[in-house]
């Protein structure tokens, strides 16, 4: 009972998306499991027996990232646990955490998405009447020109688009709402898009602005899928590809261009700026680039002032 007690905590009070919500109950019920536990029991949560749990965890090949996820997991677990009057402090505070190998966000570059959009453009002229063309480039456009999250694209509706103020209203994380600003030609795309999906599917009962291929709501594994199919064999797109990384584009180009942070936070949609400052170093190969080109020994071969 503790444990459903719990799940319900993390999905009314603290309103976590369904998958947050999984991964920390499979890490309550594996950490008990370790255990050997048969009853979900308070006083089991002890600083020797976390330790236990994340090293046998490292030794089964999991990564420190994984653990780290699963250590703050437990850490969730034991501040309601300490809430309910069940736990006299929190033993994950005095674990230490595996180090784990930063990873810069991977994104692409300019000319790879010119040249998918020009692609995709060339592909929807010569197939006017095809509309899953339509949608699939709309769906890359959006992703890149709002840096959505990929369920926040499977959730939108028609009415998130303001077409008169040029933006989108987004739903994101925690129940936060955010106005994401739509260049104005997107935003003629956008309209004919509309127009072309309301003549495809004129039963859309819930309004969604994106639709699968049977008229079903689009889901995140479609999202994923539309995106592998649409740059798959584009020019200057190798290793993942994924709506993330579109999103992670957005956000490098944005600062490579002269965006702060502070605005690059808002359209993200980040709780706090170091979110998003690992964005900053994706920026050291136009700062180099700027660097080179304005350093007075870079003229003529080094040989300028000679």
């Amino acid at each position: 009972m503790l444990k459903e007690n719990f799940i319900r905590y993390l999905e009314v009070e603290r309103r976590f998306s369904p998958r947050t919500v999984r991964l920390y109950e499979e890490a309550v019920t594996e950490f008990y499991a370790f255990l050997e536990e048969d009853d979900i029991q308070p006083g089991a949560m002890t600083p020797q027996n976390v330790r236990s749990f994340i090293a046998h965890g490292l030794d089964t090949g999991l990564g420190a990232r994984t653990m780290n996820l699963k250590l703050s997991a437990l850490s969730t677990w034991c501040g309601w646990l300490l809430r309910q009057g069940l736990l006299e402090s929190n033993p994950v505070r005095k674990v230490p955490r595996p180090k784990q190998e930063k990873k810069l966000p991977v994104f692409y570059t300019e000319k790879a998405i010119d040249n998918y959009f020009d692609e995709s453009r060339r592909r929807c002229e010569e197939n006017p009447e095809d509309f899953r063309l339509l949608r699939n480039r709309m769906m890359m456009l959006v992703l890149y020109a709002t840096g959505m999250r990929r369920a926040e694209l499977c959730g939108l509706k028609i009415t998130d688009f303001d077409a008169s103020r040029h933006l989108f209203r987004v739903l994101g994380k925690g129940d936060k709402l955010r106005e994401i600003p739509v260049p104005a030609l997107i935003c003629q795309e956008i309209s004919l898009y509309l127009e072309k999906l309301g003549e495809a599917h004129p039963e859309n009962p819930g309004g969604r602005f994106f639709l699968t291929d049977r008229g079903a709501p689009l889901y995140l594994a479609f999202a994923d899928k539309v995106v592998r199919s649409e740059l798959a064999g584009v020019e200057g797109f190798t290793g993942k590809k994924s709506p993330h990384v579109l999103r992670h584009s957005l956000a490098t180009h944005l600062l490579n261009r002269g965006a702060d942070l502070t605005s690059i936070k808002e359209i993200l949609g980040h709780s706090s700026l170091a979110a998003t400052q690992v964005y900053t170093h994706n920026s050291f190969e136009q700062l180099k680039k700027t660097y080179l080109t304005a350093h007075p020994r870079a003229k003529n071969g080094g040989n300028h002032g000679n």
